[in-house]
């Protein structure tokens, strides 16, 4: 591609979820793939009961834990599925007993599922934060203009929406539980814990593959909740007793998740990533911000540091800037098919080095076609 050198021929992956994985971590499963510990077997096929696997869970929470400074007032939770599940498992175990409502906020898509399935199950105040200025940018709202509820049972937002590339800054305040969907924003940087009463994240963006979801919760929520009418997989006291293997965990998920953990840990932990994250969209946003051939319509300070959204100013390049860059080693930059355009997806194991590459490829691409 003229002008345009990328020496390493690296794919860089800039996949929305499920997403990339650091190298050495996926290098590391491979080695031990086929023997795992000097067992003679991968970790896949041992027994989640054995002395090994055990081990190896509770060195994941340890490290979770030490990641996130949680302390013991909040049990952690290695579950099935991914986040959507929580969508329902939150409200069938806080509201559908409970004469009061629970509150909403919806910035999204993924919030707005949040909120559709939290209707089956009782009352929702459901309020769209989502405001336009003058110029046509969109924003989050501060709250000060929504009807809020007065005492919600709980109130659940999503910091992170990934197809709009919306990013909340704080925690709101409610007179209810707080509880967030941290699925595409978790690790990335530095929370307070006691801020929250539930955290749940499914894990195939910042902590492994696809089928597992963490759970963080304060562990006096149980009293609050009805598991009476509940699957028993979905009652968290139980699973909390359990130490999350009421029945057979997805345990090579957990495993890997258990080396992004160290990976993390190596690399100076959630405050680093939390510094890389700002270096890393700092970067593509200047270049979408510099002279109009690419677009984000989203206010600067309410702009997501894991999803960058943007458009071509003339939609007609699309195909060609998604060929070019696949050629160029880059993926996974289709923007979502709700809203189209492109986005670039900066999680924890996306380097700022593979950031530098996408925005000089950006840079060319615009030197030849603007």
């Amino acid at each position: 591609m003229s002008g345009l050198n990328i020496s390493d021929p690296a794919t860089y992956n800039f996949c929305a979820g499920p997403a990339g994985l650091p190298k050495v971590v996926l290098e590391r499963a491979q080695a031990e793939m086929l023997d795992w510990q000097g067992l003679g077997a991968s970790v896949m096929e041992i027994s989640h009961r054995s002395a090994e696997y055990q081990a190896l869970a509770q060195k994941a929470e340890a490290d979770f834990r030490a990641l996130l400074n949680i302390g013991d007032s909040h049990a952690v939770l290695f579950l099935h599925g991914g986040a959507t599940q929580q969508f329902s498992n939150i409200p069938m175990t806080l509201l559908s007993h409970s004469n009061r409502d629970a509150e909403y906020l919806s910035n999204g898509v993924w919030s707005e599922k949040a909120v559709a399935e939290a209707k089956r199950f009782g009352k929702i105040n459901s309020i769209d934060i989502v405001r336009q200025n003058d110029k046509g940018q969109y924003y989050t709202s501060d709250l000060t203009d929504c009807q809020r509820s007065e005492d919600p049972v709980y109130t659940h937002f999503t910091p992170n929406e990934t197809i709009e590339g919306f990013r909340i800054s704080g925690v709101p305040k409610t007179n209810g539980a707080v509880i967030a969907d941290l699925s595409s924003s978790i690790l990335s940087e530095v929370l307070n814990i006691n801020d929250y009463d539930l955290i749940y994240a499914g894990a195939q963006k910042n902590i492994g593959p696809a089928g597992m979801t963490v759970v963080i919760i304060k562990k006096n929520l149980f009293e609050q909740m009805n598991f009476d009418k509940v699957p028993q997989t979905f009652n968290y006291e139980l699973q909390a007793e359990k130490g999350s293997m009421l029945n057979t965990p997805a345990t090579y998920s957990w495993y890997l998740a258990s080396l992004v953990f160290e990976w993390l840990k190596e690399q100076g932990g959630v405050a680093q990533m939390e510094a890389n994250a700002i270096e890393k969209s700092g970067l593509l946003y200047n270049l979408i911000d510099s002279d109009g051939f690419y677009l984000n319509p989203i206010v600067k300070d309410h702009r997501s540091r894991m999803n960058v959204r943007f458009a071509l100013h003339d939609e007609s390049l699309n195909d060609l800037f998604l060929n070019e860059a696949k050629k160029a080693n880059l993926i996974g930059l289709k923007g979502h098919r709700s809203i189209g355009g492109m986005r670039a997806s900066i999680y924890n194991a996306v380097s700022v080095d593979a950031v530098k590459v996408l925005v000089s490829f950006m840079e060319h691409f615009r030197a030849r076609h603007g």
